[in-house]
């Protein structure tokens, strides 16, 4: 069943990549590109395992080439920000599958946070010309992000802090990524995704173990960091 869930969430990625990326893209990035959609996928196999060096490495590699992506295709501070923020997020998926490494894995999703923030908020409309939409989902995440910290408090203990700082600044990019939307539309859907996917984390860890939490938890997060990286390149390159 896994299998067969894998080949789908592949063929999905390869039908939208298609779609996203046209002919005369460059082919080095084509093929970083299935070099992300292809680790992503493995990796998705073996994520509910115990933690092993060819896992490790399949996870280092799903994000890092979108990293190189934006370095090669971008310029100015957004080629900085984007590539920084894919990098840092390689950079916590790596900690985070080591042991006794949570608190520096979540201070690298911080930086990573924390550059889409940055990012998405140079493309800020303002307050005024937000949409229904866009103040529902603004909303809705505010309301969510509030509601897990307060669940997920009783059991946080000595790490109240920098979880608390991490939600915060995992609010900041949801509600930057939702304004910039209509620039960027699959922005705010990976958004979306990611505070489902780290939501699920956070429950996991201090709430309790899910059932396939852990393929849900990576399929979330592989599918939202492909959509903020390639929907912002293609929003910001006119692809």
């Amino acid at each position: 069943m896994i299998r067969r869930a894998a080949s789908a969430v592949s063929q999905v990625f390869a039908s939208q990549l298609a779609h996203v990326l046209p002919a005369g893209f460059p082919v080095v990035d084509r093929w970083l590109l299935a070099l992300s959609v292809a680790a992503g996928s493995l990796y998705f196999l073996t994520c509910a395992g115990p933690p092993h060096l060819p896992g490790l490495v399949l996870k280092a590699l799903a994000v890092s080439p979108l990293a190189a992506i934006a370095i090669r295709r971008l310029t100015g501070p957004e080629r900085w920000l984007l590539g920084g923020a894919l990098a840092a997020s390689t950079v916590g998926d790596v900690l985070l599958e080591l042991k006794g490494l949570f608190v520096p894995g979540l201070g690298a999703f911080l930086v990573a946070q924390l550059g889409y923030a940055a990012l998405f908020a140079r493309d800020w409309p303002g307050r005024e010309r937000l949409d229904t939409r866009q103040r529902v989902l603004i909303g809705l995440v505010l309301i969510g992000c509030a509601g897990l910290t307060a669940w997920l408090w009783p059991g946080l203990g000595g790490l109240a802090a920098p979880v608390v700082v991490y939600i915060a600044a995992l609010t900041a990019m949801a509600t930057t990524a939702i304004g910039a939307g209509p620039r960027y539309p699959p922005v705010a859907s990976g958004a979306i995704l990611f505070v489902v996917s780290d939501s699920l984390i956070g429950v996991g860890r201090f709430r309790g173990p899910l059932p396939l939490g852990e393929y849900v938890v990576w399929a979330t997060y592989f599918i939202a960091q492909c959509c903020l990286a390639l929907g912002y390149l293609r929003g910001r390159l006119k692809l």
